[in-house]
């Protein structure tokens, strides 16, 4: 290791701890979202700045912290003084900003006109009713994921449902063969991580990696779209038009990787997120189990309660009065969409699951000009994974073991979530009756 890297490893948690003493002396409230206890559970903390600084500036981020539900709305709306273009933005103060510039920017991270054109483009081949036709073929993949749990009274809910459902649901769209399907959670998995404020240099490098290995599978497949359309995703963006214009084929391999990561890695964090906090309420889930009619509701409390998308920002095109604080143009902000969530100015009693909670307009799904246009199959993926788990096990109860997080700060979700069951007796699955597990 050189001299200069050895001073900076024994340098850095001095500054770090300074800048947080500083922090705590001017607010008496410290947002430190790499502290493993954030990470595991953030909304105590959430809870602090919007009673005591909810305009909360960070020394250590440079970012203004925002926490209350009516401002993280407003500001997620004004897509003309908080921009998302970060090419724009000349800070450099998050780990994961040099590999983000490199790579070519998505939807997510552009601007009007730019912006306006690729969304415009992109609903066209991403419409609610191409959606509402994939239910019974969503229902039947449910069904023969937990198939292959056997007669196992225990397993684990990320790998054998949560995190293969919306996968093989993303990859039968963009239309990838079934033999690549590892290799596309691979590529997922890369991804997402770089949202991530924590992105280590390895993942970096494995992120810049993986983008090129994206560009060399899909380029010739957009290509031979654009001449042989079938009926998938590549093809519906390869011949999306409007006003003459079509996606290029760097503007249509950017758009599959965001809707790679947004396909799979959100919809897996609220299937377990949303099970997890049922079964800390099993009143909540008895109330499903008893009104099954209600599903569509608890999705949306659940988005609520624990928001797969913890954290949005967004850059200061000019000087703007937040609260009491003003964003200096140049800066960033960061939206606490999890914070915003709990919120009780929005919220009666925020910290309480209630499945029949009516009007929760949550944000989990973004506001404004970026709102997440996968909304609607989140939400099918979600509803059928409840309905098909509450149909095929009598109980569901929490496994031996402890869940495991992932190290996000972003994309809040876990990596191993065991969970105890109970099968239910002769139920039918694609025709066939089920034997009666051992163990029920």
């Amino acid at each position: 290791m050189a001299l200069r890297d050895t001073v900076s490893a024994a340098v850095a948690p001095l500054y770090i701890r300074a800048r947080l003493l500083q922090e705590r002396l001017q607010s008496g409230v410290v947002w430190y979202p790499l502290d493993p206890r954030f990470v595991t559970d953030p909304y105590p903390l959430y809870r602090k700045l919007r009673e005591r600084d909810p305009y909360h500036y960070s020394p250590l981020t440079g970012m203004l912290v925002v926490a209350r539900y009516d401002d993280v709305d407003e500001i997620l709306r004004d897509h003309e003084r908080f921009r998302n273009g970060e090419r724009e933005w000349e800070g450099r103060s998050l780990a994961n900003s040099s590999i983000r510039q490199e790579l070519t920017p998505s939807i997510l991270s552009l601007d009007p006109p730019d912006h306006t054109r690729l969304r415009g483009l992109v609903n066209r081949a991403f419409t609610p009713r191409q959606i509402a036709k994939m239910e019974d073929h969503v229902r039947e993949m449910a069904h023969s994921l937990l198939d292959e749990v056997g007669e196992d009274t225990e397993f684990d809910l990320m790998a054998n449902l949560a995190t293969l459902l919306p996968m093989v649901v993303i990859a039968e769209m963009i239309g990838v063969p079934t033999e690549d399907r590892e290799r596309f959670k691979t590529w997922s998995d890369r991804f997402a991580r770089v949202l991530e404020p924590n992105l280590t240099a390895e993942e970096g490098r494995l992120v810049l990696q993986t983008a090129d290995e994206f560009q060399g599978y899909f380029a010739p497949i957009i290509e031979e779209r654009r001449a042989h359309p079938t009926d998938d995703l590549v093809s519906r963006l390869a011949q999306a038009e409007e006003e003459g214009k079509k996606l290029t084929t760097e503007e249509t391999q950017v758009t599959l990787r965001l809707l790679l990561v947004a396909g799979n890695e959100t919809t897996t964090n609220l299937i377990g997120n949303g099970l997890r906090a049922l079964l800390q309420h099993p009143e909540q889930l008895q109330l499903l189990r008893e009104r099954p009619e209600l599903i569509p509701t608890a999705i949306e409390e659940l988005l609520r309660y624990d928001a797969p998308v913890q954290l949005d920002g967004r850059f200061v095109a000019e000087d703007v009065e937040v609260g009491d604080k003003v964003a200096k143009k140049g800066s960033r902000v960061a939206l606490l969409i999890g914070g915003a969530n709990r919120d009780p100015d929005q919220f009666s009693d925020p910290d309480t699951l209630d499945v029949t909670r009516e009007g929760a307009n949550n944000i989990s799904f973004g506001r404004g000009i970026h709102h997440c246009l996968g909304a609607p199959l989140a939400r099918l993926e979600a509803r059928i994974a409840f309905e098909v788990l509450l149909e095929r096990f009598d109980e569901i109860g929490f496994g031996a073991s402890e869940a495991v997080w992932k190290p996000n700060i972003v994309l809040r979700g876990m990596q191993e979530f065991p969970i105890r069951v109970r099968h239910r007796a002769g139920r039918s699955v694609a025709g066939a009756t089920v034997e009666p597990a051992a163990a029920s």
